[in-house]
């Protein structure tokens, strides 16, 4: 079958409709209806940084002592002021003017920190998304959904910042069987008569068109089968170099990036020499892949939490995995570092369990990483790879109004980020 024969991409009420039940699956239409006093209340605009309707709020964060992960600059009795979701001032109490009439937030003895970037999580419900939000991931990348549920949860953020991260949505999986996922689409539906599956270039250049027809933000593809599989063989390759160009390519057009599920280090390579955006996972990625992944400013995304949840399984197989698998991504993660590839923190959170996006920092510091750098991977560095620069990953003048508080000092624990004690979503404090 050509897939080029298959009808044109979508029409408007078409896209309107598949994004409906997207939302009606994810549960966001019902709790923005529920949630829509508060939501007006917020007022401001701040979070809506020309991308929709969302909504912020004023407050004064006044007495913890701040971080600034791009500097390392600790202020001590610091302040914080947040107008319409976003940070007016930041700095020293006494050279900082405080309106008069704002809620203030008491932050002495805590410290202060902006929200945190998770850069992989996998967002189906609008309760995932007020978890991981409580959790301290304020902004985040989706790992993809089977149902465009990451793009109705991006429009709750959008509308309602409080309920859900700052979102850049992948929608659906570039994979060879899509599975169920055939179900959320009508113009997925001639691909499951596809013998071999998503694996020609017009059908890989289809899903990611329509993905982005869509509104996705980011392309979600992979190179190699699952870990967290057992019947699967992680270092079995699914899609060579000149598949995996072809899906690049097709996201180029739109102007995307594309993230890559990987293990193999054959399948690490081609990945990044296909030109991919970030490396997901990636175990047994080889010193040769992280060279070219420095000179092409190619993302490491290690997803430490995971492979350890896998040595926790009950499953033998899956628990010999993560016992094999955790020490080899360690010293993949070090050796990055030190070669300057950057990194960014992602949980991979999936299956209704949002795991603390502080726990990935952890287990940064715990590959090697100095503490500082370790927080740049869920603050600056993450921010950059989701092209928020300039909006998150700090707490100066004109960035998101999105923060954390924490009950001791990150930078010689960086434990505490997994127990934030208040989160401030866009000028709203939780």
């Amino acid at each position: 079958m050509c897939v080029e024969n298959t009808p044109p991409p979508p029409s408007r009420l078409t896209r309107r409709g598949i994004l409906a039940g997207a939302a009606a699956l994810a549960g966001t239409t019902a709790v923005l209806s529920a949630t829509a006093p508060r939501a007006s209340a917020a007022g401001g605009s701040g979070d809506g940084g020309g991308h929709g309707l969302g909504l912020g709020g004023d407050l004064v964060i006044e007495g913890g002592t701040l971080l600034d992960p791009a500097t390392g600059e600790v202020t001590e009795d610091a302040v914080v002021v947040i107008a319409g979701g976003v940070v007016r001032a930041a700095g020293r109490r006494g050279k900082i003017r405080v309106p008069e009439g704002m809620e203030v937030l008491d932050a002495h003895g805590r410290w202060v920190l902006p929200g945190l970037v998770e850069s992989h999580i996998h967002l189906n419900t609008a309760a995932e998304a007020r978890d991981a939000v409580l959790h301290g991931a304020t902004s985040a990348r989706s790992g993809s959904t089977n149902f465009y549920q990451d793009i109705a949860v991006r429009e709750l953020a959008r509308q309602a910042p409080h309920l859900a991260p700052r979102l850049r949505a992948a929608g659906v999986f570039v994979t060879p069987d899509l599975g169920d996922t055939i179900l959320a689409d009508p113009d997925l539906t001639p691909l499951a008569k596809l013998r071999d599956g998503v694996r020609s270039p017009e059908a890989l250049r289809r899903v990611v068109e329509i993905n982005l027809a869509r509104g996705a933000d980011v392309i979600k593809t992979r190179v190699n089968e699952r870990a967290g599989l057992p019947e699967q063989d992680p270092l079995a390759q699914v899609y060579d170099r000149e598949q995996l160009s072809a899906v690049v390519a097709a996201a180029k057009r739109g102007g995307k990036g594309v993230l890559c599920h990987s293990y193999s280090e054959k399948g690490c390579h081609d990945a990044v020499m296909a030109g991919i955006r970030s490396l997901e996972h990636g175990v047994f990625v080889g010193e040769r892949t992280l060279r070219e992944m420095r000179r092409r400013e190619t993302y490491f995304t290690p997803t430490l939490t995971a492979i350890a949840g896998l040595a926790e399984s009950s499953d033998p197989v899956l628990a010999e995995r993560g016992r094999t698998y955790l020490p080899v991504l360690e010293r993949a993660v070090l050796a990055a570092h030190e070669l300057g590839v950057p990194l960014a923190a992602g949980t991979d959170s999936s299956g209704g369990k949002v795991k603390p996006i502080g726990r990935e920092v952890e287990l940064m510091r715990e590959a090697g990483l100095p503490a500082l750098d370790a927080i740049r991977t869920a603050t600056t560095s993450a921010a950059r790879l989701l092209g928020l620069q300039g909006r998150a990953g700090r707490l100066a003048r004109g960035f998101a109004g999105d923060a954390i508080l924490l009950d001791g000092d990150p930078l010689a624990d960086v434990s505490v980020l997994k127990k934030p004690v208040r989160v401030v979503r866009s000028g709203i404090a939780l």
